[in-house]
This record gives C-alpha cells, structure tokens and sequence, in this order.
C-alpha cells in the first residue's frame, strides 16, 4: 500500500459524498430557486414559505433515491473492508 493508493481512496471518498449529497442539494436548490422567482413576482416576502417545498422535495429526494444512496455507500464501505489487508501489511 503505497501513498498513490491512499491518495485514490480519499479522492473516491469525497467523490462518494458529493454523489449521495447531489442530488439533494440540487434539487432544494432548484426548488428555493423557482420559490425565491415567485415569491418576487407576487411580492409576497415571507421567509418560512421556501421551507415545506425544500424539505418535502429533499424527502422525496430521498425517498426515489435512497435505495440507489444506500447500494452505492454500502459497495464503497466493502471496498474500503476489502482493502483493510492490504494495510496491515
């Protein structure tokens, strides 16, 4: 195990967390983002109005992709266990 090895499994860890953070934050983000347009459009300024359509698109976020979330976090976590011999030498 060398330090080429250990570069490449902290780049896929932080690429493993930007894939399962994503889609979540994209989707709050496009979500705030068409709220924010109406919201200046009927000059309605209240701020608690962005939060229940973020939250019950993270929620259903979760929900269509959680499967795929957990499937994906779980082949990374055995690849780490898989590697563990290959550090005690």
């Amino acid at each position: 195990m060398n330090i080429l090895d250990i570069q490449f499994l902290m780049q896929s860890g932080v690429f493993q967390v930007f894939k399962m953070c994503a889609p979540i934050l994209g989707s709050a983000l496009i979500v705030g983002l068409v709220v924010a347009i109406l919201q200046a459009t009927t000059s309605i300024q209240e701020q608690t109005l962005t939060f229940l359509p973020k939250f019950l698109t993270i929620l259903l976020v979760i929900a269509l992709l959680g499967g795929w979330m957990f499937s994906s976090t779980a082949a990374y976590f055995k690849r780490i266990l898989e590697l563990i011999p290959a550090f005690a030498k």
